[in-house]
């Protein structure tokens, strides 16, 4: 495993990190789970990423996590959560108001069995909150001990900016991590979000670096969904069928070609391809296998050459 420090922060992350939503709390078996994250554990991923909301209820992924890492010194891994989704009915129970902010940090800090947060995402930008009020919420945490380091997800580089400018003015403690999703086929962050963090000193945690598994290579071109996968998941299907056409199968096999040459599987080229970016501190993935785990660590320390970055953008067109 190789590590990464989150910006300008001093923590370093593995850059495998393994995520929790849609597997732990949830349709995977237990004791499954935990085999995963023992793996990942032994592999060197030291960055286990998790939300109040992910699980079959609120903090079900959480309660997960706490025991699937107890058997290990809580120095030396980097826990997350977040708070933004509904976690309640209430009017309150949802979004980013101080009240709503603190309130999930007790619940998830309870919920994980530890006295404080690696990180804390805010995990979507919340228009009903203006962000001074996040961020001082997000400094009077830090304060207190119970979030290490502040961190945002999925938020539009203009909230971003005002973020930035916001916490020099007032001198809270700085945002130090940005989760957004970056994989081959979406690429927005590039043109605005990635360099204005990298500027700022916010180190990247990506999600969906594998395209919610259409980069794994499972969904083939004239073949039945596989059972149990993202596709066949009510819940989440709609993330993953509207790449399901031709184009996208040929952008597929295309990249299946390049990973054969080079000796590695599609997954690993495509979370070696995400590496690249040095502004990126972990790409973030799921797994509801151990070798899943196993296979995706195999992207660590590759390095692509030029000549490969270029035909992979010529596939991706």
């Amino acid at each position: 495993m190789q590590y990464r420090r989150l910006g300008q922060s001093g923590i370093k992350v593995s850059e495998i990190a393994l995520g929790s939503w849609l597997t732990y709390g949830t349709v995977t078996e237990k004791s499954v789970g935990e085999a995963c994250v023992h793996k990942a554990y032994e592999l060197g991923i030291n960055h286990f990423d998790c939300a109040n909301a992910y699980g079959s209820e609120p903090h079900a992924a959480e309660r997960f996590l706490n025991e699937a890492l107890a058997p290990f010194s809580r120095d030396s891994y980097v826990l997350t959560s977040k708070a933004f989704w509904p976690v309640g009915t209430g009017p309150n129970d949802r979004g980013l108001s101080r009240k709503h902010l603190i309130n999930q940090v007790d619940q998830s800090l309870k919920a994980l069995g530890t006295d404080y947060l690696d990180i804390f995402y805010c995990h979507r930008y919340d228009p009903g909150t203006e962000v001074e009020e996040v961020l001082e919420a997000l400094d009077d945490l830090v304060t207190q001990g119970k979030i290490l380091y502040a961190g945002i997800s999925e938020w539009p580089i203009a909230k971003i900016t005002e973020a930035i400018k916001l916490t020099a003015v007032h001198r809270f403690h700085k945002i130090r991590a940005s989760q957004p999703v970056y994989n081959m086929f979406n690429r927005y962050i590039e043109s605005g979000v990635l360099p204005v963090c990298e500027d700022n000193g916010i180190g990247l945690v990506v999600f969906s670096p594998l395209a919610q598994g259409m980069l794994t290579g499972k969904y083939r071109r004239g073949q039945a969904l596989p059972e149990g996968s993202r596709a066949t998941t009510a819940r989440v299907s709609g993330f993953i069928t509207h790449m399901l056409n031709d184009t996208m199968f040929s952008r597929v096999e295309a990249l299946e070609g390049v990973a054969k040459e080079l000796n590695l599987s599609l997954s690993q080229l495509a979370l070696a391809w995400v590496l690249r970016q040095s502004a990126i501190a972990s790409a973030l993935i799921g797994a509801s296998r151990p070798e899943q785990i196993e296979e995706n660590v195999g992207a660590v320390g590759v390095t692509l050459s030029d000549e490969t970055l270029k035909q992979v953008e010529a596939i991706l067109g």
